[in-house]
């Protein structure tokens, strides 16, 4: 099945331990790589983003790539991620948006209307995110055969929340006001959404991605009878979309512990958890034949080594040396986090997971 993964003999991966894991297979220790790796808190990525807005780094391939590599190069991780935002594809669907300092995205003209929605377009990524795909060519003959490279998109629901809301939201009001009042209105941007991200991922994946993963993050506002009737049947077309690729998918989101269950019938090879329940239990009720990706809050990375040494120990303990984990942090490490402290988080994962 993951034909794309499973490199020929001409080609042998240095560290395939995070593809052996995300494939269940033996690994001499548990993988790690942390969400958000390349970015704020590395003083070699704030040097280039003094001079150049974040959304020109992602549209630069170079830089892109630049900024991929960048954490490689001082921390001992497992896989590399590309250097993208979710938000990208947006653009030339007809979504105008900006990244304000004080609040984030924003959205010029959020979707409300079937008006709106049927002007959307599903993008071309060759033409339209070219430079994404390009970033991934590069990224890939600079890294060989050294380490995996991760794509990504945003998930249908949450691109929906983003451009309905016009940014970030507390409650999703309004998005939940186009979903449960009007779901033909809903199904309809969820359709077109749904396309651009099986055509992104899959333009990525022959770029060179060699797994991918669907970031989810504010998908776990809705009740299981809402991620039941209005995300999992998008989740499901996209999964079985994704099959052509022959990568491994993580499905990735927050605050999910209510609908863990319905996620993993959505599909992945790799379902990600934050901290908010314990990961024994998430993958109890997951079910041991899927692999799971976590689950440590990045905020004790703040804390003294000591103290990330404890929770990297509990969490190694309740994965109980399964076949299929994938240390990382809940969500993206936050600015400001010592550089030194994630060095020392990744050499204990290591370390205290050596089989």
């Amino acid at each position: 099945m993951f034909l794309n993964v499973l490199h020929s003999k001409s080609e042998f991966m240095q560290n395939n331990r995070f593809l052996n894991a995300c494939l269940k297979k033996p690994v001499d220790c548990t993988p790690v790589w942390i969400m958000r790796q390349a970015g704020r808190y590395l003083k070699e990525y704030m040097a280039i983003r003094e001079k150049m807005p974040f959304i020109e780094m992602c549209k630069t391939p170079d830089i892109a790539a630049e900024v991929t590599l960048q954490p490689l190069r001082i921390i001992n991780l497992d896989a590399a991620i590309i250097f993208a935002d979710i938000l990208l594809p947006l653009e030339k669907m007809g979504i105008g948006f900006e990244f304000s300092k004080e609040e984030g995205p924003v959205i010029y003209d959020p979707i409300r209307t079937e008006r709106q929605i049927n002007k959307l377009r599903v993008i071309e990524p060759e033409e339209d995110v070219r430079y994404v795909l390009e970033a991934i060519r590069l990224v890939r003959k600079e890294l060989g055969n050294k380490v995996p490279l991760i794509g990504f998109s945003g998930a249908p629901f949450t691109l929906a929340s983003y451009v309905i809301e016009g940014g970030h939201s507390q409650n999703y009001l309004l998005t939940k006001k186009m979903m449960i009042p009007e779901p033909a209105l809903w199904r309809k941007l969820m359709d077109r959404l749904s396309a651009v991200v099986i055509k992104y991922l899959l333009a990525q994946i022959a770029a060179g991605a060699q797994v991918v993963q669907i970031f989810d993050s504010w998908v776990g506002c809705l009740s299981p009878v809402d991620y039941s009737n209005f995300v999992l049947p998008y989740m499901k077309k996209i999964m079985r979309a994704l099959k052509k690729g022959r990568v491994p998918v993580i499905n990735f989101a927050t605050d999910t512990s209510g609908v863990l269950g319905l996620m993993r019938e959505a599909g992945g090879d790799v379902i990600g958890v934050d901290w908010r329940i314990d990961l024994d239990a998430a993958w109890k009720r997951l079910g041991y034949t899927v692999g799971i990706q976590g689950n440590l809050d990045p905020a004790i990375l703040f804390a003294k080594p000591e103290a990330i040494k404890k929770r990297v120990r509990d969490i190694l303990k309740k994965a109980n040396g399964r076949r299929g984990h994938i240390f990382n942090l809940g969500h993206g490490v936050f600015p400001g986090t010592p550089v030194d402290n994630v060095k020392a988080l990744v050499d204990m994962v290591h370390s205290l997971s050596a089989r």
